[in-house]
């Protein structure tokens, strides 16, 4: 955060005023995360927080922000205190057998939260998943398929049955922190004890903390998707939290990374719409060139006064659709004077709906059509709606979208920006 200077004189206070409110609102977009929004009014469809088939949520993974990992601690707790000994000797236990993963981390001061590791890889992620799987743990990183999932599904049975039951899930999260979160059903209460797992220079795990958390739903989808909600839901924090506990296939993961992945839901109408290439020109928007500008370089978007040069931004767009550089020129915000294209930045969005290719066909002319179900864990749904895109690949790693169309399943499909 940047340092004010503090101003005197007479009418001092007021600008110092204006500049903490700017600053404020400037810190609490940067905080939102990675996921996007545009400038205008965010739709929500209509939710209902009780009954049989809701969810319950955790927030230590899947891109909560970091206050949000420590729920509040509850007065009341399903377990004993012996019992909670036991889960952290455990949590403990399992560390052990990943700390070979751990062995040449190197810690960092540097870090107000989190790990503190300087490095920690998706392939470190996923040996400490694997290992922990082969220990008879249930464990899970992101992108990756659940470890040992059936003892979850045995929980949820349980569960429905009114027995009392308890699953503890070892979640590894990317920065190399070990998230253990048991969810125990007692007595008709439900609540988790979470205990997280940080390490020191060596590979040495240590509890860094506990806390207990009631849980006001939970809910194991058809698909396979384990969503809840804590009774206390911190601020910037999801409604409902969630893990996909089913596996889904190697080769949809890598579909949906290299073509879904990035896309917005909210922003702009690439998703939202049927479109083809007799239509394309209905769904450009000079905010979607940042995200399709990420997903071409890997990189975030650095405009120099608000401006893209015209060669960079039609060389991309013409690549990523079946369009013009003449009709760019109509719908993009085009600058004839600068030869440029103004940037329309991307506002956060808490939570948006993502999706995930759950089924795809090579076609015969090369290209590939991805069925895409958006999953939306705040309204507690992992079939919110379903699109057909079909994609063409080209030699050099790019692709052109040249169609989407969109059907509605559980919730209603967001109006079109």
């Amino acid at each position: 955060m940047k340092d004010i200077q503090w101003l005197l004189g007479g009418g001092a206070f007021f600008l110092l005023f204006l500049m903490a409110v700017m600053a404020g609102n400037s810190m609490e977009m940067r905080n939102r995360g990675e996921k996007k929004e545009d400038s205008e009014a965010v739709w929500e469809p209509q939710v209902e927080m009780a009954g049989d088939d809701m969810a319950e949520t955790n927030t230590e993974y899947d891109g909560a922000e970091p206050e949000a990992q420590y729920p509040l601690q509850e007065e009341h707790c399903l377990i004993t205190g012996e019992e909670k000994e036991e889960l952290n000797h455990m949590a403990l236990s399992a560390a052990e057998h990943i700390k070979e993963v751990y062995k040449d981390i190197e810690i960092t001061e540097e870090l107000p939260f989190g790990s503190n590791i300087k490095e920690f890889t998706k392939k470190q992620c996923r040996e400490a998943v694997l290992l922990l799987g082969s220990a008879g743990y249930v464990s899970v990183t992101e992108n990756t398929n659940m470890e040992n999932y059936g003892k979850v599904e045995e929980f949820y049975r349980t569960y429905r049955e009114k027995r009392d039951a308890m699953v503890t899930i070892f979640d590894v999260e990317r920065d190399g922190l070990l998230g253990v979160t048991t969810f125990i059903y007692r007595n008709g209460g439900l609540q988790t004890y979470y205990v997280e797992i940080g390490w020191q220079k060596g590979g040495k795990p240590e509890v860094r903390t506990t806390s207990v958390s009631d849980i006001t739903e939970i809910k194991l989808t058809q698909k396979g998707y384990f969503i809840y909600a804590h009774e206390n839901v911190l601020p910037h924090s999801s409604l409902r939290q969630y893990w996909r506990v089913k596996p889904l296939s190697d080769k949809c993961r890598e579909l949906t990374e290299k073509y879904v992945y990035g896309l917005s839901y909210i922003n702009y109408n690439v998703l939202l719409t049927n479109w083809d290439s007799s239509n394309v020109e209905d769904i450009l928007m000079p905010c979607m060139f940042e995200d399709i500008y990420r997903i071409y370089t890997g990189e975030n978007l650095e405009a120099q006064n608000w401006q893209i040069p015209a060669e960079t931004y039609e060389r991309i767009m013409t690549t990523y659709f079946p369009v013009s550089a003449e009709v760019l020129r109509e719908r993009c915000g085009y600058d004839e004077s600068s030869n440029s294209y103004e940037y329309e930045m991307l506002f956060a969005s808490p939570y948006p709906p993502f999706g995930e290719v759950v089924d795809y066909r090579e076609n015969s002319d090369g290209t590939i059509t991805l069925i895409v179900d958006a999953v939306w864990p705040d309204y507690n749904s992992d079939l919110a709606f379903t699109n057909t895109i079909v994609v063409q690949p080209f030699d050099d790693g790019t692709f052109r979208y040249l169609s989407n169309s969109i059907e509605e399943k559980e919730l209603e499909i967001p109006e079109a920006v």
